[in-house]
């Protein structure tokens, strides 16, 4: 990727975090066991605390954050963007990085530009310098949860089977139980996210 793809076009297409929450609409994801989208949200960014001291240090003294330019690729009816955009938000806000939501739908050819396995998986955080080169991204999972969907696609092929569909809710339950069993997904991001931004500064 390098310096080859710029992003400039897309600063200040996005509309900010807060707009983004204030205009989710609440839905159940019965798969996934969220109830209440919205609130889970809402309360995932309210209730995050660091963990570990070293990492909100890490995010608070990055180097030079002011040229630094996020822009995440969603929608706020996917469940991976229910747990992991109010880290993301939490992250950008710690480091000082000016943060936009894309609206997938909206921002369809930017998103094709970040597939995963060829899939629309969101979100993506896609991470620009002062000159809109996309220096890295992250998404759309911590890839151990990613690895449960990525067996699952190896070991079913044929979207055409009778069980595929049974078999591909089986592993968003499994995906669903692994964001909720502990905030360990969260630790697994704020390690991506540092290993990521290290990648910056070289």
């Amino acid at each position: 990727m390098g310096a080859r793809l710029n992003l400039k076009h897309k600063i200040g297409q996005g509309i900010p975090p807060q707009q983004f929450i204030d205009g989710m609409q609440n839905r159940t994801m019965e798969t996934s066991n969220i109830t209440n989208t919205k609130e889970r949200f809402i309360s995932v960014y309210e209730n995050f605390t660091w963990a570990q001291e070293d990492q909100k240090v890490f995010f608070t003294t990055l180097n030079n954050p002011s040229s630094l330019h996020c822009l995440i690729l969603c929608t706020d009816w996917c469940p991976d963007v229910i747990w992991n955009v109010p880290l993301l938000f939490r992250v950008m806000e710690q480091s000082g990085i000016s943060t936009e939501v894309l609206l997938m739908e909206k921002h369809l050819e930017t998103m094709d530009l970040f597939l995963t396995d060829g899939g629309r998986n969101q979100p993506i955080a896609v991470f620009l310098n002062g000159s809109g080169d996309v220096l890295g991204r992250w998404g759309a999972r911590p890839a151990y949860i990613q690895d449960v969907m990525d067996r699952f696609k190896k070991n079913n092929p044929d979207k055409q089977a009778a069980d595929y569909k049974e078999k591909l809710n089986q592993t968003y339950r499994k995906i669903g139980d692994l964001y909720q069993v502990s905030n360990e997904y969260q630790e697994v991001i704020l390690r991506e996210l540092r290993d990521l931004f290290t990648t910056f500064s070289s």
